[in-house]
């Protein structure tokens, strides 16, 4: 216990001195092309061991602030391309579809399970930037002192002390969840498909937005659903002007959304949107099933609240989960149903019985404790320092007519390919050269966006994703000639 103190008080001492230097830069004492202190001289300035200052400097270049130069030291790194225009949003969609994208969904997730593939493809993140070693070790001693409690089921509605970490979170997104409000799930994959079942049947029309997940469209397929395509913008998503004309146009049954960092867009809807969404859904009493997966990976100083807190009349179904976050593998997810609750804890019994108790347990401590806030914290840094590498080196390498989303949050990049040039071609080329990406086809049920890829930020820098990219830019210009 007294080890795991001793490296968080050294975690905390690289990031005071990180936050330093961003500081000299930000106030401009420190410009672009800058040489910063030494090592030695900032260790003694800062009263720090050299260790402590190589791990800041390690930081700091990971999130793309400085720049290592043989033979010389660390500089301020300009940047190195001025980033080219939005993506345009989609045209509106009058006619709904089935989906059918499962040959497309294989073959990215084929290339995902090849470690020799570089995954820009992939939305999940590298372990790497996990807390894996501190969740192992919690893990270890929780299953030691659990006894007989650790290995049975843990039925609906889940696991109690979980349930209220997530309503005490809550209560910083506005929504002032209780414990009996939340359904724990295996991922926040069981939790929409409990929730879409809990509302409709097959055959019904479900809204969603385009582009949208792949997961959201593959599930909708497999419950015989029809969709119709709601164009979301870049920055703001859903267009809710063209949802109340399908709405009139259309017996929708549901809504499915990602109202913070959609998923391929990287989109924020503003609060008021929001508020306007659940507010016009709920004069039809149709159902918001809202992804929130991402929200707790914002950019900005404040979490984006989630549409539920805009809900009175219980129709808003929130989702989420922890994989995102904190460990994939342990699928631990949850929902806070609203006035469907009851069906939902029904459904969940009957299609898996329970959720793992001791992953529930393991995610319960690392929240409880702090450990999830102080990760956070430096997760979502990184993040946005990764989002800005890619996005710069797109700028750079990629052809003259692309066009590239600007996402406040999460780790995936909206990529608009010059005017002529296939998605598919492209990732097809792209995957025989080792690199995997996601096209655009796949965000649609219709299989549109055929000159659109979606770009995972998910991993640490490096000179392989830098090559990988520039490889990319190069196969992108000879699929547009």
């Amino acid at each position: 216990m007294q080890q795991e103190t001793v490296a968080g008080e050294q975690g905390l001492l690289y990031e005071r001195v990180a936050a330093h230097i961003e500081e000299l830069i930000e106030r401009g004492t420190l410009r672009a092309g800058d040489r910063i202190p030494s090592v030695r001289r900032l260790a003694r300035q800062q009263g720090v061991s050299i260790a402590t200052v190589l791990q800041a400097y390690l930081e700091l270049e990971n999130r793309g602030t400085i720049e290592a130069r043989p033979q010389s030291g660390h500089y301020v790194r300009a940047r190195r391309a001025p980033l080219p225009p939005e993506p345009r949003a989609a045209r509106a969609c009058t006619t709904t579809s089935r989906p059918s994208i499962e040959s497309m969904v294989a073959k990215l997730y084929g290339a995902g399970r090849d470690p020799s593939i570089v995954p820009l493809g992939a939305g999940f993140l590298d372990p790497e930037l996990l807390p894996t070693e501190r969740l192992n070790r919690a893990s270890s001693l929780i299953a030691r002192g659990a006894g007989g409690a650790g290995v049975a089921y843990d039925l609906p509605p889940g696991l109690l002390a979980l349930r209220r970490q997530i309503a005490r979170r809550s209560i910083e997104w506005g929504c002032a969840l209780s414990a009996d409000d939340i359904v724990t799930t295996v991922g926040a994959a069981e939790a929409l498909h409990l929730c879409l079942r809990a509302v409709t049947r097959p055959g019904d029309t479900i809204a969603v937005e385009s582009p949208a997940y792949y997961g959201l469209l593959r599930l909708l397929a497999s419950l015989n659903m029809r969709v119709i395509e709601i164009p979301a913008h870049p920055r703001t998503g859903m267009d809710l002007a063209a949802l109340a004309e399908a709405m009139g146009r259309h017996r929708i049954r549901a809504v499915m959304a990602i109202p913070n960092f959609n998923n391929p867009l990287g989109s924020l809807m503003p609060d008021e949107a929001k508020e306007e969404l659940v507010e016009m859904l709920g004069r039809r009493e149709i159902p918001l099933i809202e992804d929130d997966i991402y929200g707790d990976l914002h950019f900005g100083d404040e979490r984006p609240r989630p549409a539920k807190a805009f809900d009175k009349r219980g129709l808003v179904m929130l989702c989420s989960s922890f994989s995102k976050t904190v460990a994939p593998g342990y699928r631990v997810g949850w929902a806070a149903p609203g006035i469907f609750r009851e069906e939902v804890e029904q459904l969940k019994f009957v299609q898996s019985v329970a959720t793992a108790t001791l992953p529930q347990m393991a995610v319960a401590d690392f929240l409880d404790n702090g450990g999830y806030d102080h990760h956070l914290r430096a997760l979502r840094r990184k993040l946005a320092a990764q989002v800005e590498r890619v996005s710069e080196a797109v700028a750079e390498y990629f052809p003259p007519g692309t066009r590239i989303s600007r996402p406040a949050g999460g780790f995936l990049l909206w990529v608009e390919l010059p005017p002529g040039t296939s998605a598919l071609l492209l990732s097809e080329r792209a995957l025989a050269r080792g690199i995997s990406i996601a096209p655009g086809p796949l965000f649609s049920a219709k299989q549109r966006f055929s000159g659109y890829i979606r770009l995972s930020c998910g991993h640490p820098w490096s000179e392989l994703f830098d090559h990988a990219i520039r490889t990319l830019g190069k196969l992108c210009a000879e699929c547009a000639g």
